[in-house]
């Protein structure tokens, strides 16, 4: 099992490093459930499809990330509180590149 160290920040502004499997297909939304780093309901309510924008995250390290797909960039499009760095955490899968990788949560949408 290959852990590595990512950083998030949550919705209240306090900051976690946080070790994150790459051995398990598990994206960047999935990781904030499991460490209950958000409300449950208030992240990846639609279960990772890129069709809520819940898990919108800052992007705040310079970590090359995949090209965003036509479902997250029509997402964020329609998203409340958008950045130039704003990703769907859904869309980022945790892998071994991503070691130190520096994310904050948008605000919720409510």
């Amino acid at each position: 099992m290959s852990d590595i160290k990512i950083k998030i920040t949550d919705r209240e502004g306090v900051l976690h490093e946080v070790d994150a499997p790459t051995d398990m297909n598990m994206n960047l939304m999935e990781l904030v459930r499991s460490y209950e780093l958000a409300p449950e309901g208030t992240i990846g309510v639609c279960g990772g499809m890129a069709m809520c924008a819940s898990c919108q995250c800052y992007v705040k390290s310079d970590h090359e990330l995949p090209e965003k797909s036509y479902e997250e960039d029509a997402m964020l499009a329609e998203a409340f509180y958008v950045e130039d760095n704003s990703r769907l955490g859904c869309q980022i899968r945790i892998v071994e590149d991503l070691e130190g990788l520096e994310v904050e949560l948008a605000p919720a949408e409510l």
